[in-house]
């Protein structure tokens, strides 16, 4: 259906449509070579880029406060006046420094403050007896009053008694050298000339029925606002000109992904029979009760089989949850319908660690399981390739190596990834291939809150493992800075003594030149050297052959070694129920992901476990803040919610290896409704029209061609 819809889609049919969106900033008037390369420094590059470089903020200058009027009541005030002095000044019995300007009118002075700040910049930019206005949060001190981090604009001889300066005003994103006057003149220039041009995809039914504007009168409000327009909707992002590109944008990306669903489930596949006789064996061989989530998400799976057409499903689970036995019940029951499963992880790690587990329980059940990662002499791996090929193996539990050319499935029936996030698009795509409409079952440890998996994932079925296994320890969580080292120290030598093991990872290997952190080599030999002399040192790396680190990892696992030193590479697929200590040197380096990740990697078995987190010196805001949220709470979903609104959705999900327009302007979690109506609309276009090929649909189709770009050919790889 897809691939249909892209051929009624010639490149003369686009040419035939008004409003092309890469017309290049450079070809405009009036913008020249410096401007063009200011504005790429913002991301702008054409038109659309610039119609689409949202106002971050905007300043009300519909009121002008004489400085003697302005009053410490939490609002902003907007006032004029002239530079008297500036410059930067020292604080008391520091050599830190901050920049200071006072600024006075006819009634009074403020004095201006900034403490980030560049010294050349604000001294190019600012003159004494300058007119300005100014805009802040006004603080008093006694009979002084100053404003912190104003947002401040030269004004032009007359320009303070003209009509014009009293507006709602858009404040876009800086860069040095693009002032705010010069990117207000430059953008409402180019929403005059071509927000107008630019092919509207929502339909009139789909605006008459949401009861929102058209996309020129939305892009003309956001740059360019009356002076009756709602202040307080722009400033917070909420106003009908915003709804109306945040549902655009959420449209076409549910659009698409109700238009790869639909196509996916046109795809066709002989419905599996379910004889239970492998999932009863199994189930019998297991030491433990599945929990009740698990036992929905089976349920979900073989409602999947007994369809005729391929699954696509994903399965969330936090760490050790459970989600690994659940895959495997999948497979035998592919396996026992005739086909292969293959399960692809990102590390030879994490493949080790799933080859281990499931090839326990294939030999139980006389199934071949192999395993296929880079290593290996060259002999071995041909074996494994003919076996897969002839269709002697029923489980290739493997790195990336398994989707090379050479590698060949008999019949591949199930297609599982694990850690989704760690692969590009195109690798999934390539492994699914190397089956015939083989099914998909997705795993993620990381937890996506739900709107935003309606978002990234909406074209896919999900499941989700909620609860762990019986017993599972409670991981408590410290945060602790460089002064309390030695109490780290003590801890780590009292679980020793306990006879438990203790997981220490470092962000690098090796000493770098350009940052000043610990690493994992020098550390390793220090701690066997000088710190703890009677215990047993081991050091894990990414950098060592595979045979070294299974050497290294068996070890651990036999309790030879006490203390494992690592980078991240232990993140995901170590199993090591003695390890009840994981202390992470540089915390602040690390993502709430991966934190929340590495500390699953302790209270895997009977013992109270810990994770120490070890800060260092000026870390920023945002990075103690995700320490702050690691040590209050062990709940993977509010851990994910959390690190979408620090990160923001592309880099949370790594948006470009996911096959799927990037999101400028929507945020899923704060846009929930508009996220639902979009969805909405979406998935009934698709029902309704899923060629979109009736003359009403016809620049929707061409704005979907165009925001995708490309990426709907990726369409069955989720």
């Amino acid at each position: 259906m897809i691939k249909r819809m892209q051929r009624a889609i010639s490149s003369n049919e686009i040419k035939d449509v008004p409003g092309r969106r890469d017309v290049s900033v450079r070809d405009l008037p009036g913008i020249g070579h410096r401007y063009a390369s200011l504005l790429g420094k913002k991301g702008i590059s054409s038109v659309e880029d610039a119609l689409y470089f949202i106002p971050r903020t905007y300043e009300d200058r519909r009121t002008i406060t004489k400085i003697a009027d302005a009053t410490e009541n939490g609002r902003f005030h907007t006032s004029v006046g002239t530079i008297r002095s500036l410059g930067m000044v020292a604080y008391r019995g520091s050599r830190k420094r901050f920049f200071k300007m006072t600024i006075a009118d006819a009634s009074g002075s403020i004095t201006a403050k900034w403490f980030h700040f560049n010294a050349r910049s604000m001294m190019v930019r600012f003159k004494k007896n300058d007119q300005v206005i100014l805009t802040g949060q006004v603080k008093v001190y006694g009979s002084q009053k100053e404003v912190l981090h104003p947002e401040m604009e030269i004004l032009e001889s007359g320009e303070a008694e003209s009509p014009e300066l009293k507006k709602i005003l858009p404040i876009y994103s800086e860069t040095e050298g693009l002032p705010q006057k010069t990117i207000r003149r430059l953008i409402k220039r180019i929403v005059e000339e071509y927000a107008a041009t630019l092919p509207d995809g929502i339909s009139e039914t789909i605006r008459r029925r949401q009861n929102m504007l058209g996309l020129a009168d939305a892009l003309k409000n956001i740059h360019l606002p009356a002076v009756d327009d709602d202040f307080d909707g722009l400033a917070a992002g909420t106003s009908e000109a915003h709804r109306r590109l945040i549902f655009d944008e959420l449209f076409f990306l549910q659009l698409g992904l109700a238009l790869r669903k639909r196509s996916l489930s046109g795809d066709k596949r002989k419905s599996y029979d379910i004889s239970n006789d492998y999932y009863d064996k199994l189930k019998s061989y297991l030491p433990f009760e599945l929990t009740p989530s698990q036992t929905r998400a089976i349920a979900d799976i073989m409602g999947d089989f007994k369809k005729p057409c391929p699954m696509n499903r994903l399965l969330q689970g936090d760490v050790g949850s459970g989600k690994t036995i659940v895959a495997l019940m999948a497979a035998i029951v592919v396996i026992e319908n005739g086909c292969q499963a293959a399960f692809m992880a990102p590390t030879e790690i994490l493949a080790e660690q799933h080859y281990t587990q499931v090839l326990f329980y294939a030999e139980k059940l006389g199934l071949k399981a192999v395993l296929l990662v880079g290593g290996g002499s060259r002999a071995v791996k041909e074996d494994i390739y003919n076996d897969i090929a002839e269709g002697k193996v029923d489980i290739v539990i493997g790195t990336h190596a398994m989707i090379q050319e050479k590698v060949s499935f008999r019949n591949l029936g199930l297609a599982i990834i694990d850690e989704q996030h760690r692969f590009g698009v195109r690798q999934r795509a390539a492994l699914k291939k190397k089956g015939c409409n083989a099914d998909i079952l997705i795993m993620t440890a990381t937890p996506i809150p739900r709107t935003l998996g309606l978002t990234v994932y909406g074209d896919l079925d999900c499941s989700v493992i909620d609860e762990m296994p019986p017993g599972r320890m409670k991981v408590t969580t410290k945060l602790y800075g460089e002064r309390d080292r030695n109490k780290v120290y003590a801890q780590i030598m009292q679980e020793i003594e306990n006879q438990r093991q203790v997981f220490i990872v470092y962000p690098l290997v090796e000493e770098s030149e350009k940052i000043d952190l610990k690493n994992a080599t020098d550390m390793a030999r220090k701690l066997q050297h000088e710190v703890f002399p009677g215990c047993r040192v081991g050091l894990l790396h990414g950098r060592m052959s595979g045979e070294e680190k299974e050497r290294i990892m068996a070890a651990f696992k036999g309790k030879q070694l006490d203390i494992l030193v690592s980078t991240t590479v232990v993140e995901v697929g170590i199993d090591v129920p003695n390890a009840s200590l994981m202390v992470i040197e540089h915390a602040e380096r690390f993502g709430l992901s991966q934190l929340h990740q590495l500390r699953g990697r302790v209270g895997r078995g009977e013992h109270p476990s810990h994770c120490i987190l070890l800060a260092h010196v000026g870390s920023t805001g945002d990075a103690m803040r995700r320490l702050k949220i690691i040590e209050g709470t062990t709940d993977g979903f509010k851990i994910a919610e959390e690190d979408f609104n620090i990160r923001g959705p592309g880099e949370f999900l790594g948006i470009r290896q996911s096959g799927i327009p990037n999101l400028r302007i929507a945020r899923a979690l704060n846009d929930v409704k508009t996220l639902h109506a979009a969805r909405n609309e979406a998935f009934r276009l698709a029902q309704e029209d899923p060629g979109l090929e009736l003359p009403e649909h016809r620049i929707t189709r061409q704005v979907l061609q165009e925001r995708w770009q490309g990426k709907l050919e990726l369409a069955d790889v989720g």
